[in-house]
């Protein structure tokens, strides 16, 4: 072989291997990922699981992903809604039991205490009668054959379920259906004045005093109970209503980095704020006009957070998006059909044996859309 051909195969090889080379950099660099959304609940407040952004917090969010698209390749459609299983958190990734709700209405602003015809708890200083149409929402869930809690029932957890999978055998521990409902009490705590804007700290040491009110004393018979901490109107849990508090409520537990020790094992937990004060931004008449549509923010909010804290009770250790490049990335079950106001998946009355509630749809891994319904997986 001549010297000037040893020496061009030499530079062709050279340059071969820096292609290579800056190609794999290239790749490398290329994450296939959505910046964070600083328009997001969660931005700078990573402890907002599954928060419910207000409408128009929602319609900033896909402006700036639309202006901030993921680099070619990646996942926007439909197929990169998929969730898929975390491994749990102390063992625990959903509610793979019959879920119980307990209402806390948390602060002696609420006024005076009375009982309404059907038994619920009614408050002197509730201007759209939340608390009661509450407490009739979880009474009505699993009732009437209503097939909203069927869309949750096809996820699961336990030692069988591999992390990052996207299926449920049916031998896996599934989710429960509520029958005959899922409230199971509810306490007015009115010892001290809610706080004008309670902190995460402050909202998860008022359910770990719940679940201590409430006799739920052992990490066992709290392990399918979720606690709904309702402020009263005017203030702002977590920021609420404020140029802070873009989010109508959120999800949680105790454990999540509040400094805070329960004496009786992990309490599952929704900061739920009176979002008729947000009006139209947190729900108010978006699926019924009127004043029957007054209280919808009510029961799509903590629809989507109920729903949510089933399916990832502990958070991250559930059902969430692990997507890559996807910019419903992170997002739970509730967070990827949240507002949708037409079309698959939009939100409407669900009728339960004890009337109808405003209601948005929730994700489904197998028929890969938002479904309102779904049969019962047993």
């Amino acid at each position: 072989m001549s010297t000037l051909l040893k020496r061009n195969l030499l530079i062709a090889f050279a340059s071969t291997a820096l292609l290579a080379a800056t190609l794999g950099s290239a790749v490398a660099g290329n994450t296939d990922e959505f910046a964070p959304n600083p328009y997001a609940p969660s931005y700078g407040h990573p402890y907002r699981h599954g928060a419910v952004p207000t409408r128009e917090a929602l319609a900033r969010m896909h402006q700036y992903d639309n202006l901030h698209a993921a680099q070619p390749g990646s996942s926007t459609t439909t197929s990169g809604k998929t969730l898929s299983y975390g491994g749990g958190v102390d063992g625990i990734g959903v509610t793979s039991g019959t879920p119980r709700v307990y209402i806390v209405v948390y602060g002696s602003q609420w006024g005076t205490a009375g009982t309404d015809a059907k038994g619920n708890m009614t408050l002197s200083n509730d201007p759209v009668n939340a608390v009661p149409y509450l407490q009739n929402l979880f009474k009505g869930l699993g009732t009437g054959s209503e097939l909203w809690s069927g869309v949750m029932t096809q996820y699961c957890d336990g030692s069988g379920v591999a992390t990052g999978a996207t299926f449920c055998a049916s031998s896996a521990s599934h989710i429960g259906y509520p029958s005959n409902g899922a409230l199971v009490s509810v306490w007015y705590d009115n010892s001290v004045p809610s706080p004008s804007n309670a902190t995460g700290a402050q909202l998860a040491q008022e359910a770990v005093n719940a679940a201590q009110h409430f006799g739920n004393t052992t990490a066992a018979s709290n392990r399918y109970a979720q606690y709904i901490i309702l402020s009263p109107t005017g203030t702002h849990p977590d920021g609420f209503n404020t140029s802070t508090g873009n989010f109508c409520a959120w999800h949680d537990w105790q454990g999540d980095n509040y400094g805070i020790t329960s004496p009786v094992g992990d309490v599952a937990f929704t900061n739920m704020p009176y979002v008729y004060d947000m009006g139209t931004s947190c729900g108010e008449n978006f699926v019924n006009s009127g004043t029957q549509g007054l209280v919808d923010g009510f029961s799509i909010v903590n629809g989507h957070e109920y729903a949510e804290t089933v399916t990832d009770q502990n958070p991250a250790g559930g059902w969430t998006n692990h997507v890559k490049g996807s910019r419903n990335k992170g997002q739970e079950n509730g967070d990827e059909c949240a507002w949708i106001s037409s079309g698959q998946g939009k939100s409407q009355d669900v009728v339960m044996g004890n009337g109808s509630y405003a209601m948005q749809s929730t994700w489904s891994n197998d028929t890969n859309e938002c479904d309102i319904s779904h049969p019962i997986v047993l």
